[in-house]
């Protein structure tokens, strides 16, 4: 059976690929990074874990991701079918863009905090206009956190992960694989926790709002905090401590922040429609274009150092096992 229906895909198989690299693992499956012989590209490969039932998921995402290819979402290229190194079965899969700078949780990580400012105003906006061409093809994500949004190689960003995403109005939690979504449930607004809830544009909304807080304080949402203090918290009002975010002075901040609190209320139909986010983005982010350049400039110099520094560190480990005599136990 083919992995799409309403699309007659040529499947890339092993032989058209070299160079594969595990680059990520989730509770789905893995990602890897392969290079296409043919189309002379590094592309993503997305396949499921053994045990997990390919065919529909796959084939879901597959379709969502072809309604929504626009500029700031992942593209698919293809599907998948072969044995990628290390695995013993077939596997089905995705073939996709590779996002050369990961996503935007392991260059906050990388960076030990927030982008300079321009990339957070940029990266607000980008965002909000992924969001706003998903709904405006009535879909919904259902999964925006940090590790979801990829960055490329000048740090633009593009959403990823559709395996929650559906049409809206149609999809509901999982709750007894919630606790296996790691940092998803922190991103998940207070009318969620119900387990009669189903997924709505206001969803990805709240999500937004949290995502706001993380990419200006450069940090994870409730860093500690269990899925079951999280679900009480949550609903009974609390979010996100704002105490840092009070001592900033930045042109736009306050916009920002007020977008953010407006977008994570309690209430739903509080909660502003992308296109409205969009208004506020785009006015932030006027402001700062002229920075951009040197931003990104600023960023990927402290990641090419970074990785020169941890490769130098690791060859310099190396050499000295290396040279340090075997000394046989209890000597």
């Amino acid at each position: 059976m083919a992995l799409l229906s309403h699309k007659t895909d040529e499947p890339v198989g092993d032989a058209s690929l070299e160079k594969w690299e595990l680059v990520g693992r989730g509770g789905f499956g893995r990602v890897y990074k392969a290079r296409h012989k043919d189309w002379g590209v590094d592309v993503a490969i997305k396949t499921l874990h053994d045990g997990v039932c390919h065919f529909m998921p796959l084939q879901n995402e597959a379709i969502h991701m072809d309604r929504a290819s626009f500029e700031f979402v992942v593209r698919r290229y293809g599907t998948y079918r072969g044995c990628p190194p290390g695995m013993t079965s077939t596997q089905q899969g995705l073939v996709m863009e590779f996002m050369e700078n990961g996503s935007v949780d392991s260059l906050q990580k990388d960076l030990s905090g927030p982008q300079p400012w321009p990339l957070v105003c940029r990266l607000a906006h980008q965002v909000a206009l992924g969001m706003n061409f998903l709904h405006s093809r009535n879909l919904v994500h259902h999964d925006l956190k940090l590790n979801n949004v990829l960055l490329n190689a000048d740090l633009n960003a593009k959403l990823a992960d559709f395996g929650l995403s559906g049409v809206s109005a149609s999809v509901s939690i999982n709750k007894d694989k919630m606790d296996g979504m790691k940092g998803s449930f922190k991103y998940m607004p207070p009318e969620a926790f119900d387990v009669s809830y189903e997924a709505t544009r206001s969803f990805d909304i709240y999500s937004y709002g949290i995502l706001l807080w993380s990419i200006i304080n450069g940090k994870e949402p409730y860093p500690s905090a269990a899925f079951a203090l999280v679900k009480e918290a949550i609903p009974s009002g609390q979010r996100p401590c704002c105490e840092e975010i009070d001592q900033m002075s930045k042109e736009g901040l306050k916009e920002l922040v007020e977008l953010m609190k407006r977008c994570w209320d309690g209430n739903p139909s509080k909660r502003p429609l992308f296109k409205n986010c969009l208004d506020v983005t785009e006015n932030v982010f006027s402001k700062h274009k002229k920075g951009i350049r040197d931003a990104v400039g600023q960023v990927l110099t402290t990641l090419e150092q970074r990785s020169s520094k941890s490769s130098t560190s690791y060859q310099s480990n190396t050499m000295l096992a290396r040279n340090v005599p075997h000394q046989p136990p209890g000597s």
